[in-house]
């Protein structure tokens, strides 16, 4: 017996160590997107179909709850506060389940980020659940794939297609009084740089916040720094006050610098001002 084990433990290290590398049939993969300001990143596997029927077999059941690709759930680790088709959801990171349906899918989050499978899944630990359309690909998708689609300024859709079937679910974060809140603590500093007035005026002109206030902004950035950007900045918004005289001084003075360094892009956007000005 002593002779047999001693001969296992000689042999089973150079058994370990002789395996061969080959590709994995479900590959592991991530993708990343930001979302308003929130981080958005989704790790999963992608089985192929391989010839296989995958939707409503016995591979995967209609009804029956599915760890969505292959090994492990597929993670999403969110860096913000954001909304899930109109469902609050905190930042952090969770497990992607789901319940396939002819018609619609359950999508089930969990905060066990990290199960393999669903072998040890728990209801329980459930942080959100909800349903959305299921729609049918026009061209077959060979591999499990899981992005982001249908993106604004602050919301994306989160895909996932294979098959035939093409699912996906919104995600929103709009980050309007995180800003507010930024604009305030810095614009209010004992020492406030130019390069913060220039993006809380150009925010406030952005969203048509408080002009007034932009404009005040703006003049600071200018007295610190007169460059065809700086002008800009000032004309533009002085533009959408009604106050042209001060438009159209900025836009020019803007032009002439703007045309010695070439910069057509900013060359358009001081000409729309006076534009904008010669309209009024």
């Amino acid at each position: 017996m002593k002779n047999i084990l001693l001969t296992l433990c000689l042999l089973l290290p150079g058994f370990i160590f002789s395996q061969i590398n080959v590709p994995a049939l479900s590959p592991s993969a991530s993708v990343s997107q930001q979302v308003g300001l929130a981080d958005i990143n989704i790790q999963y596997s992608r089985p192929a179909l391989r010839g296989r029927k995958i939707m409503g077999s016995s591979l995967v059941p209609f009804g029956k709850l599915w760890r969505t690709g292959a090994n492990k759930l597929p993670s999403i680790t969110i860096s913000k506060d954001i909304l899930i088709e109109g469902h609050p959801l905190p930042a952090g990171s969770y497990g992607i389940a789901t319940i396939p349906n002819v018609s619609t899918w359950t999508i089930v989050l969990s905060s066990n980020a990290n199960q393999f499978g669903i072998f040890d899944y728990k209801e329980s630990e459930d942080k959100l659940r909800f349903s959305v359309p299921s729609n049918k690909l026009v061209t077959k998708e060979e591999y499990f794939t899981m992005g982001f689609m249908d993106m604004t300024e602050t919301s994306a859709s989160v895909f996932i297609k294979w098959e035939n079937t093409l699912v996906k679910f919104k995600i929103t974060h709009n980050p309007h009084k995180d800003i507010l809140a930024e604009i305030k603590e810095k614009t209010s500093a004992p020492v406030v740089k130019s390069d913060t007035y220039f993006s809380a005026a150009e925010y406030y002109y952005d969203k048509n916040l408080d002009l007034a206030q932009a404009l005040i902004w703006a003049d600071k950035v200018v007295a610190e720094d007169k460059q065809y950007w700086t002008y800009n900045l000032r004309g533009k918004i002085a533009a959408k006050l009604g106050q042209c005289e001060m438009a159209s001084k900025d836009a020019k003075e803007g032009l002439v610098l703007a045309k010695k360094a070439n910069d057509q892009a900013y060359i358009i956007f001081l000409n729309d001002i006076l534009k904008t000005c010669k309209a009024k």
